[in-house]
């Protein structure tokens, strides 16, 4: 039996992940967040919908996620509260989704004796760069509560592993984007007024440097590292190693659109500015030299290829109204 557990299944990276797992002849539980109306979020419309189990919950409730764990192999664990603006307004609910969920999943898979378990993490763990670029072993500054919960979260994995042998690795995207991302992320901000017939943007800081991975490379970097002898206990980054300005990639969007646009700044989405993170720019020899991941898409290829997908889902999208 090869059954995996995805977390946070019915979101952007999760409902990928899932699909991708089943493109790779895996059996898959996708556990999605309980709801009345059993909406299983991105997996609704999934050409893999009828392959998959689906299992509801929260996260937070440890009697849901224990059974949820039950029965599988090993575990992405996805789930999490990721929005940074919405850290501002409720800390509380990142501390309860983000650390005590991942709390649940590692008591859940350390009872269960499951024999793998990834927890996902982020860039922003790491803060504005001291360094470039930003490799493992760079300090991680907690610069809003999000990524204050985060940096918890895998250090309660860490923790799991080194007192109790859990076989856990952290796996720490850089700046994933895609088809079916949040409409607050920049990339579908930007795409979305656009196609709405916007040429005045409103956007917040355009200064900060970003390490943009296409979703279907990231789901590659997850499966290189689940597949690796090693890695327990460590973190391993996903990341191109290469790094553009809010700004310039604005108007490399514009220019893929043949549209020419005006910026507007629009302060409830600046960032306080000790919060802000700068510069993030990812060193990626570790997932380079520990496995076979090389990535397939460079920011065109990507972004074209978003682009195509918000054509036809635009509908979905509310480029009209911000909300954290």
């Amino acid at each position: 039996m090869n059954k995996v557990l995805v977390t946070g299944a019915a979101g952007f990276l999760g409902s990928h992940l899932t699909e991708f797992f089943v493109n790779k002849g895996f059996n898959v539980k996708a556990f999605v967040r309980y709801n009345s109306k059993n909406n299983w979020g991105w997996l609704e419309d999934s050409p893999v919908k009828n392959e998959i189990e689906v299992v509801t919950g929260d996260i937070r409730d440890y009697d849901s996620v224990y059974n949820a764990v039950k029965s599988c192999n090993s575990v992405f664990h996805l789930a999490a509260l990721i929005g940074i603006p919405y850290s501002y307004v409720s800390p509380k609910a990142y501390i309860e989704t983000n650390i005590t969920g991942t709390y649940n999943v590692l008591q859940a898979a350390k009872e269960l004796n499951t024999e793998k378990v990834l927890v996902t993490s982020t860039s922003e763990t790491y803060g504005t760069a001291q360094y470039v670029p930003i490799d493992e072993n760079h300090p991680m500054v907690g610069q809003s509560p999000y990524s204050a919960t985060k940096i918890a979260a895998d250090q309660l994995s860490v923790s799991y592993y080194r007192s109790f042998n859990l076989p856990v690795k952290i796996v720490r995207p850089f700046n994933t984007y895609g088809p079916r991302q949040s409409a607050r992320a920049i990339i579908p901000t930007v795409i979305t007024q656009i196609l709405s017939g916007k040429t005045e943007l409103n956007l917040g800081n355009l200064t900060p440097t970003r390490d943009l991975t296409f979703v279907k490379d990231t789901c590659k970097g997850f499966f290189e590292i689940f597949k690796a002898e090693g890695l327990f206990g460590e973190i391993t980054n996903i990341g191109m190693s290469d790094e553009i300005s809010v700004g310039d990639l604005v108007y490399k969007i514009a220019e893929l659109l043949n549209t020419e646009v005006k910026i507007n700044s629009d302060n409830q989405r600046v960032r306080p500015q000790n919060s802000e993170v700068e510069r993030l720019f990812c060193d990626n020899m570790k997932i380079k030299s520990k496995t076979d991941w090389q990535p397939d898409y460079n920011i065109e290829k990507g972004l074209t290829e978003t682009i195509a997908w918000l054509k036809k889902h635009l509908n979905l999208y509310k480029p009209e109204i911000y909300n954290v």
